[in-house]
């Protein structure tokens, strides 16, 4: 017989286990035999596919074409040095290329890292104790505690089932949720048995006790899951906008190419020079460091993200976050530690506070059924005594009302449980049936509105009585002061013994949720985390709503929204769910406009349409979440905020980002990492197309007054990827601006070259290098006897040392700009020299390389250049300082004009 069609007891007999799960060794000692639980991997494109994509992105096509060019002209004009040109070239695209295809290797190794801090965790059993492991650990025999929310990480048979429900629609397609049982079943397939559950699928509901009996690629998925390979990421709006930037410069490097060949034919240059000429306005043009710039800048940026606690799910999510106006985020958890303790007890008549002299504990005579209820009342894993270990893993609140009947002085009582209802968003409340000596006894805890309903008699004075109306007024007077101080409020209740109903399970609720005695209420703390105050006020400088949606008493979640700062006024907005349900969605766009606005007793469904009616007011929403039913709401808003510590498996998976500390604060700084990247982006490219003016002038002077070239296409080859290169690269992981999150949020529509960056590239820092450029090459000529119309030879010595000069000019004036580009609205007096190492080891470089290009006659030989004096360096000076303060003034009137005018 099949597993699945054995008892439960015959089930863990046939894996040569036991109810309490397998001993350590015996674990270890299949982990060796069967090797870790886990699917096979399965690359999407063979690896040296992907390295020919990396040499083959539309800068490096145009590239490709040029270099061709240069070979070809070589064949018609021999000895002109087009052959080293076109081999340059090719070197170029081979470094460019091999860089590229390294980072993102390494940021997929980062990322297969990253996912490692994050491993699927289960709860086995293991010698008799509930232990937390990591999924792959799992072995044939183990017995796994599974709830609602979790995902299953083996194949495993059901031993012990509570209102369990599974979606199978990863491994079967069913697309609803089905029921789960413990008892023997005759289907045909174990996947369609209801006793088994397969590794892939979730727990939507209850929680069950299973054994494992499959792992790894030995399960119902491995043996399809190279049908399920993923599809190609999409691209992300950055990428998009890179895209439309390439295609930006490429067309303009091809019109001006095209247009000053027509120039230069129309004014009698030969057809090859004319050739030679387009070809280095190509060159010029072409920015080759930018992909791989944007390549470090994201990995990097994602391994800075993990720094603070950020795991990046999908790309895409770095540059919305950039972009975020709304955050609409849990309180217990996220902005508060969820360390529970009980701080109030409404026992009888009389409300009491925690105090050192007067332990709540002490209260247990006062009303034993409600420490009762605390004990037993709860999802917690248990022991075989049924009650939950010293250890025990599970919601925090259930762990603090356990921890209150511990302490209690009476005998805690251990009867075993029949059944139970698990907690929900619809009922609110756990309810769970027992078996007592004198019958079966009910207990049930939850929001004080839904148990107080079921009430209609109370404990007071050791005796039942009704539960008169201003009782019930007194309980809500008392759940109202609770949550006024910001405590988290249960009522519970019970149900006396009844020994007709002691073989009963839960599945008629409502006959058996009656007629409820009620127990008491109990008020917990959960304090606020210290550091989102701070972060709280750093999304109000950052013009970032917060709006909390939580399950709470709206009492609470006012009292707890002051503690962080989130509540400032004396009245905010407070929407219920039940007021929530009364709101059309227009009255609902319209509270949103509220400048502070909680909404609590919020079930899931209606997370999704405060995010949905949010996103209608064209907000750029995250939404945070952990549960289940917040996977609706993670994968509607723009940025979908999973909890990495205490959320689902579901919930994760329907994220974006995943928070590895569950802390609100993390959010932020994610937010902040987010725009620093898009800002350092622009930076590099403000520097880039900096020098491609310098570069260009000398081919359109060339061109439009027949001087001689002060620059060839090799050496702008040398500045670009080599002197250039560490430089560029150490803008693009520059430490973001400190005002970076004082800012409003960054339109979706804001463009990387824009107006602003064009102008200061091209037309400012571009055009001071060009004029300092052009009168080194002109002034060094000149001093050499060199007269205005006479030709003169590339091999000249004169000439040699006169485009020398030109190319000193450029590589120190960008060594000098990469210090002003760290701003565009800072002075250099405040961003400094220092602090950012990447930069000064380009700087070091450069220095090394311009050096060796001058001065190495190997050097002279392959880039056309030739030694010269002191001179050659002085006379850039002047036009360094005058390149710093130029700029210097500019950011002066920049800041002038971000500075509010007083009001009259």
């Amino acid at each position: 017989m099949r597993i699945h069609q054995l008892s439960a007891s015959e089930a863990l007999a046939s894996l040569h286990t036991g109810p309490q799960g397998l001993a350590a060794a015996e674990a270890a000692r299949r982990l060796r035999e069967y090797g870790l639980n886990r699917i096979e991997g399965f690359r999407r494109a063979h690896p040296l596919a992907d390295l020919l994509k990396a040499f083959t992105p539309f800068f490096s096509v145009v590239l490709w074409i040029a270099s061709g060019l240069a070979f070809l002209l070589e064949r018609e004009m021999p000895g002109q040095g087009m052959t080293r040109l076109g081999y340059a070239i090719v070197g170029v695209i081979v470094v460019s290329g091999l860089f590229t295809y390294w980072q993102e290797f390494r940021a997929e190794r980062t990322l297969a890292a990253l996912l490692q801090l994050l491993p699927d965790r289960v709860r086995v059993l293991r010698d008799g104790c509930v232990s937390s492991l990591g999924a792959e650990a799992l072995v044939p025999g183990d017995v796994i505690l599974l709830q609602e929310g979790d995902r299953v990480p083996a194949d495993c048979r059901v031993v012990e089932a509570f209102g369990a429900r599974v979606n199978t629609a990863t491994v079967t397609g069913e697309s609803l949720p089905r029921p789960c049982e413990a008892e023997r079943s005759n289907a045909e397939s174990p996947s369609r048995s209801p006793n088994v559950l397969l590794a892939g699928t979730s727990l939507v509901a209850g929680k069950a006790r299973a054994v494992v009996f499959a792992t790894g690629m030995r399960t119902e998925f491995g043996s399809i899951a190279h049908l399920a390979q993923a599809g190609g990421e999409a691209q992300s709006p950055l990428r998009r906008q890179i895209t439309h930037l390439s295609r930006l410069i490429i067309g303009l490097a091809l019109g001006l190419a095209l247009l000053f060949l027509a120039i230069g034919w129309g004014v009698g240059i030969p057809l090859r020079e004319d050739l030679t000429f387009a070809v280095g306005i190509i060159i010029a043009m072409v920015p080759e460091g930018l992909l791989p710039t944007l390549t470090l800048a994201l990995a990097l940026a994602s391994q800075r993200m993990a720094k603070r606690q950020v795991l990046i799910r999908h790309l895409p999510a770095v540059e919305a976050l950039g972009s975020t106006t709304v955050i609409c985020t849990d309180k217990t958890g996220t902005l508060t530690q969820n360390r529970m303790t009980v701080n109030a007890l409404y026992l009888g008549d009389s409300l009491a506070f925690e105090t050192a002299g007067n332990p709540l504990a002490q209260l247990q005579p006062q009303c034993p059924r409600f420490f009762e209820v605390a004990a037993l009342c709860h999802d917690l894993p248990t022991g075989e005594d049924g009650l939950p270990s010293k250890s025990a893993l599970g919601d925090p609140m259930e762990i603090a009302l356990v921890e209150l009947a511990r302490a209690a002085p009476g005998p805690t009582p251990k009867w075993r449980r029949l059944d139970e209802i698990p907690f929900d968003a619809s009922r609110m409340r756990l309810t769970t049936l027992h078996d007592a000596p004198q019958g079966a006894i009910l207990y049930c805890k939850g929001a004080p509105e839904t148990v107080l309903l079921l009430c209609t008699r109370s404990f007071v004075d050791g005796r039942l009585e009704p539960l008169s109306e201003a009782q019930r007024e007194a309980v809500r007077k008392a759940q109202t002061e609770m949550a006024g101080r910001g405590l988290r409020v249960l009522a519970f209740a019970w149900r006396p013994p009844d020994s007709s109903s002691a073989g009963e399970r839960l599945g008629d609720v409502a006959a058996l949720e009656r007629e409820l005695v009620f127990a008491g209420l109990a008020g917990l703390e959960d304090p606020p985390r210290p550091e989102v105050p701070a972060a709280i006020r750093k999304c109000r400088e950052a013009g970032i709503k917060v709006i909390m949606v939580t399950g709470d008493h709206p009492g609470t979640a006012v009292a707890v929204g002051r503690a962080i700062g989130l509540v400032c006024s004396e009245s905010p907005v407070v929407v219920t769910g039940e007021r929530l349900h009364r709101l059309s969605d227009t009255q609902l766009q319209l509270a949103l406009d509220a400048p502070e606005i909680v909404f609590s007793r919020v079930g899931p469904d209606q997370k999704m349409r405060i995010v949905e009616a949010l996103k209608r007011k064209r907000e750029i929403v995250a939404v945070t979440g952990d549960g289940v039913n917040d996977a609706p709401a993670l994968k509607s808003a723009h940025i979908g905020v999973a909890m990495g510590c205490g959320g689902t498996d579901v919930a994760r998976e329907a994220a974006d980002i995943v928070l590895m500390d569950d802390n609100f604060a993390s959010i932020v700084a994610a937010i902040e990492e987010g725009r620093a990247v898009f800002d350092n982006i622009r930076k590099f490219l403000t520097y880039i197309l900096a020098h491609n003016v310098p570069e260009l002038v000398p081919y359109l002077a060339f061109a439009l007054f027949k001087v001689p070239l002060a620059l060839t296409p090799i050496q702008i080859l040398a500045i670009d990827m080599g002197t250039e290169s560490l430089t560029a690269l150490g803008l693009g992981v520059e430490a973001a601006d400190p005002r970076i999150m004082q800012r409003p949020p960054r339109r979706q529509n804001e463009r990387l070259l824009d107006r602003h960056v064009a102008l200061r590239a091209y037309l400012f820092l571009g055009l001071i290098e060009a004029v300092a450029a052009m009168s080194a090459f002109f002034v060094t000529l000149l001093a050499g006897g060199w007269a205005n119309g006479e030709p003169i030879g590339t091999d000249d010595p004169l000439y040699l040392r006169a485009t020398t000069a030109c190319l000193i000019a450029i590589v120190i004036l960008q060594m000098v700009n990469v210090f002003l580009c760290r701003s565009p609205d800072r002075s250099v007096l405040v961003t400094r020299l220092g602090g950012n190492r990447l930069i000064a080891w380009g700087i070091v470089l450069a220095a090394v390389l311009i050096l060796m290009i001058v001065y190495l006659p190997a050097a002279n030989a392959f880039f056309g250049t030739a030694a010269v004096g002191p001179g050659a360096w002085l006379f850039v000076l002047p036009f360094a300082a005058a390149l710093v303060l130029l700029e210097e003034l500019r950011k002066w009137i920049v800041r002038r004009r971000l500075v509010p005018k007083p009001e009259s």
